[in-house]
């Protein structure tokens, strides 16, 4: 009998089941094998008994769970082919946060891509997204709806520059999530000449160290010193998002509350958050890279999870192609879906 899709992969309590390959993708409860796409809290999760992911995503979840946050590890070098089980599995790059990958499950010729979060922008601090041609292509959907569409993102780092220079007596705090915002924000303000410090909450500090250890420059970026921060007229700060608007944020000399995100785009959520500078950055594809991406892997299939599902779903119809929700649970909390409990930011503090 040949090959199909479901049997490649299927739904269970803990996530994405391969039981050809008698493991999970991204399990969002402990279990005996897990392939993991990226470092994120809501993907990467402590407690599994073998762990299969890029060296990158490796050593991130060993910062943020300790060294022993699983019994096996084996690193996935990107493009090369693996046998796990009675399937063959390949991880390609997916452009979201460094180390991020898509994972290809194989058998008999028939190809899923599971995608993970991904993007199309550029991004200096991680590898381009790769498109991989696939029979089902399973997508997130963090931004699926038409009105998501952003703009580039050197042109938000110029607004907050601009800011900057119009207002030299004031500190602009800059909320970010901890893994990969904060380090993309900080590599585009480098890239837009920014040589002075950036100064960082100390939720960040160990993550951003970590970039620097994989070769991504970020220059000087000093943990703030609580005492000194009422003199940090003209900084650059970034912290987590739940900090713009507590208390350790109002010690800043007339601070200027910016926030990084994707859902920046609305501005009513902007100022129910209080965020004077909205910075339209995100490491998620918006509409028309969704839409653009299912295109190019040319996948007769689509299914579609995390996120705005019924709107990617109906348009999958519309162009031919069948496309079905997965209604996975406890995806999602990496910072830029909506409800997020910014809580968990001091621990994961993404978009």
């Amino acid at each position: 009998m040949p090959t199909r899709a479901s049997d490649l992969l299927t739904l269970t309590r803990e996530g994405l089941y391969c039981p050809l390959g008698r493991f999970h993708v991204d399990p969002t409860w402990p279990v005996e094998r897990a392939l993991i796409t990226h470092g994120h809290a809501d993907h990467a999760r402590a407690g599994h008994g073998q762990v299969l992911a890029t060296p990158e995503t490796l050593r991130i979840m060993a910062v943020r769970y300790g060294a022993e946050f699983c019994r096996q590890r084996q690193e996935a070098q990107l493009g090369a082919a693996l046998r796990v089980g009675d399937v063959t599995v390949r991880f390609a790059p997916a452009g979201h946060v460094l180390g991020s990958a898509q994972i290809a499950i194989e058998r008999d010729g028939v190809r899923v891509v599971v995608s993970g979060d991904y993007k199309r922008a550029p991004d200096p601090t991680c590898l381009p997204f790769e498109v991989v041609p696939c029979d089902v292509f399973i997508t997130e959907a963090t931004f699926g709806l038409p009105v998501f569409t952003h703009p580039d993102t050197r042109g938000e780092v110029r607004k907050l520059l601009e800011s900057v220079k119009l207002f030299p007596e004031r500190a602009h705090i800059v909320g970010a999530y901890a893994l990969g915002k904060a380090q993309r924000v900080m590599a585009l303000l480098r890239e837009e000449g920014w040589d002075r410090p950036i100064h960082l909450h100390g939720a960040m500090e160990k993550l951003t160290t970590l970039y620097k250890e994989e070769g991504v420059p970020l220059g000087d970026t000093p943990k703030v010193v609580a005492a000194e921060r009422k003199d940090l007229h003209g900084a650059i700060v970034l912290c987590p998002p739940s900090s713009i608007q507590d208390l350790w944020s109002r010690k800043f000399p007339d601070p200027v509350t910016c926030f990084a995100s994707g859902w920046m785009r609305v501005r009513a959520r902007a100022r129910q958050k209080g965020v004077e500078l909205p910075l339209v950055i995100s490491d998620h594809s918006d509409w028309p890279d969704l839409c653009r991406t299912i295109r190019d892997t040319g996948a007769g299939e689509v299914w579609v999870t995390h996120g705005q599902e019924d709107a990617l779903v109906h348009w999958c119809g519309t162009q031919g192609i069948r496309a079905k929700p997965l209604h996975l649970l406890g995806y999602g909390d990496d910072g830029e879906v909506e409800g997020t409990s910014e809580a968990s930011s001091e621990a994961e503090v993404a978009a």
